[in-house]
């Protein structure tokens, strides 16, 4: 029987002339090379659909309520019996209207904080709102608020804390991620869709936790939901950590990060509670509620700069939302549309675009988008007559992933163009804020992108004339 020839070691010889083998050689090096390249291009890391839709939310809350509410604190260390939680009028239906009022898309309610109790009736354990006075133990938490936010039209999340300062599996690594996987399978199975899924870390320093295993469980009956975690907690995830709890980006915004070599699309989100540092509900703490200012503050700073808010709400210990906190959102989110609502977008007057493919770029409607000429492009707008503005709101359409690497917005007055905002990222939405100036020609720049940027919104708006003095 006749064999392919083999070198004196035994291997297998390829019986190829030089030329071919020199061309051969050189494909399978082009090949490895694209494989790298793309491997490393952070432009060619794309978002998933889950990921877009999650990003168009924008706004989002956190609740916190457990037994911390009724003991003055904010972490619990685990002894404080399932008795302390006995709330009297719990409203879910009023934590999600006010937060529905305050703009918000979708509400995470802690399941299970680090002090261990479960807010549902957990099988797998006695500490619980099944051992508690609150509906004689007939009670679950979870279920009313997931039902609250369906009917109020918002997506529901579930915070499971790791960390567990009750359980008494928790020194044996085994079984107590057995323990955490069987309540994160009645989570997953129980409440309808998830939007998403926060992975706490906090108090878990020398802890290894498999969170492959955790999120292949939860991917088995929720293949939709977000996994949030910090970029040094779980490198898998699909958002990411702003780094602080004051609720505003402080760098230049891309979605993708890079875990020395590991890239991934994971957008960001920024959490900071209603009430300054505290997260959960405290006797006469009236003082420490943000005001209208410093939410549009945080706003401007989070969603401004292509991030999403998460604000941090904590019903008080008769199970309602604070009337305070209640009607700080409502401020909030009347605010935000006295500035940004679409009515308010001064780009709809504009009589002449310098490139008419460029009209879906300020149509109001975020569900089209203008495809830019490769490497840089410039959609300069002509007005009728002068408009005053001081804020410019960009957005880029992701879907190919985050192309804008440099832009400007510029406004043309005394014959010259003047420059009125220059940075990098664009991303989901970019709000750029600069003294008010009255013209009647204005241009975004796009200085550099990779490839063909795509722009689903270029809007201008008079916040001076939009809030009250």
């Amino acid at each position: 029987m006749n064999q392919a020839p083999r070198s004196a070691s035994g291997n297998l010889k390829l019986s190829m002339p030089p030329t071919t083998r020199r061309y051969f050689a050189i494909i399978i090096f082009l090949l490895a090379s694209v494989v790298f390249s793309s491997a490393q291009n952070f432009t060619d890391i794309k978002p998933t659909p889950a990921q877009l839709s999650w990003q168009d939310l924008e706004i989002g809350v956190i609740l916190h309520f457990s037994t911390n509410t009724f003991l003055n604190r904010e972490w619990g260390d685990g002894t404080a019996p399932a008795s302390t939680f006995n709330p009297a009028h719990v409203d879910t239906d009023q934590w999600m209207a006010a937060a529905k009022s305050g703009g918000a898309k979708y509400a995470v309610l802690v399941a299970k904080h680090h002090d261990g109790f479960a807010l549902f009736p957990s099988a797998h354990t006695d500490y619980s709102v099944k051992s508690s006075p609150w509906l004689n133990g007939k009670g679950d938490l979870v279920r009313l608020a997931s039902d609250s936010a369906h009917r109020a039209g918002l997506g529901f999340g579930i915070y499971l804390s790791p960390w567990d300062r009750h359980d008494p599996r928790y020194p044996d690594a085994a079984a107590y991620d057995k323990y955490y996987l069987a309540q994160l399978g009645e989570l997953a199975r129980s409440y309808g869709p998830l939007t998403e899924f926060w992975l706490d870390g906090a108090g878990s320093a020398g802890r290894t936790y498999d969170f492959d295993k955790i999120v292949q469980e939860l991917r088995t009956y929720q293949p939709n939901t977000l996994v949030f975690a910090d970029v040094a907690l779980y490198k898998s995830a699909d958002i990411r950590w702003v780094g602080s709890e004051d609720g505003t980006v402080p760098y230049e915004n891309w979605n993708v990060i890079d875990r020395t070599g590991y890239l991934r699309w994971r957008p960001v989100e920024a959490d900071t509670p209603l009430r300054k540092l505290h997260w959960f509900w405290h006797p006469n703490d009236e003082s420490s509620l943000l005001s209208v200012d410093e939410l549009l503050n945080i706003y401007n700073k989070t969603v401004g700069r292509g991030a999403q808010l998460m604000l941090g709400l904590a019903p008080d210990n008769t199970g309602r939302l604070p009337d305070s906190d209640a009607a700080r959102l409502r401020e909030f989110g009347e605010a935000v549309q006295r500035l940004y609502g679409p009515e308010h977008n001064l780009t709809r007057q504009a009589q002449h675009i310098t490139n008419n493919p460029a009209e879906a770029a300020i149509d109001n409607d975020p569900a089209t988008f203008w495809s830019a000429p490769d490497r840089s492009a410039t959609l300069e707008l002509h007005f009728e007559k002068p408009i005053t503005f001081d804020r410019a709101v960009t957005m880029e359409w992701l879907n190919e992933g985050q192309r804008v690497e440099d832009y400007s917005i510029q406004a043309f007055q005394n014959g010259v163009w003047k420059t009125l905002a220059h940075a990098q990222a664009i991303g989901h939405k970019k709000i750029d804020i600069f003294p008010a100036v009255t013209t009647e020609r204005v241009r975004l720049n796009l200085l550099s992108t990779a490839g063909s940027a795509a722009i689903r919104e270029f809007q201008l708006f008079n916040g001076t004339s939009a809030l009250p003095k």
